[in-house]
């Protein structure tokens, strides 16, 4: 064999290694390409569904803010006119708490009014001695000379047993929930 036929030969098998090198390279490289795809797809899907459950939840979250707010608010309107003095019907509802302490007080007990209803109770001549007025939205409380017993007849938890019995009731009425 001549020098020229043996460097074509190694030439042509050096192409052929050559291109078998390539093709094998290639495939792996479109292996690594379809594998990267598939991994960067699913992390894409995984991804989406962080995001919408983040926005969901971030939604919830602004949602029980808002009703939480509305709710404090009409507690404060709630509170604002029981307070009020031009409350109507509050002239009756002071007389029928009056009643209910004569029927449950002992003798001899001491009336502190909250100050906006002392004149409605004193006109009322209740039979007790009045003492300080106390804080309130209205009404007033019971008290022995020495303070051991306390009978509360204001408006305030009055109020509070009536909103957290019925709060279902008003957040239906507010947010329309069933």
């Amino acid at each position: 064999m001549t020098l020229e036929a043996l460097a074509s030969e190694i030439a042509t098998a050096a192409k052929k290694e050559a291109k078998g090198i390539t093709d094998a390279a290639k495939t792996e490289a479109k292996g690594i390409l379809k594998e990267a795809n598939t991994r960067a797809e699913r992390e894409s899907t995984q991804i989406k569904t962080e995001t919408v459950a983040s926005a969901r939840q971030a939604n919830q979250k602004s949602q029980l803010i808002a009703r939480r707010e509305e709710l404090d608010a009409t507690w404060e309107a709630v509170r604002d006119e029981v307070g009020s003095a031009s409350m109507k019907g509050r002239t009756g509802l002071i007389k029928a708490l009056l009643t209910q302490a004569k029927g449950e007080a002992d003798k001899g007990m001491i009336l502190c009014p909250v100050g906006i209803d002392r004149p409605a109770l004193e006109k009322a001549s209740s039979g007790f001695d009045f003492g300080n007025d106390v804080e309130g939205l209205g009404g007033f409380v019971l008290e022995t000379k020495d303070g051991s017993v306390v009978l509360d007849y204001r408006f305030d938890g009055r109020l509070e047993e009536s909103w957290n019995s019925c709060l279902s009731s008003v957040t239906s009425i507010l947010f329309g929930d069933a």
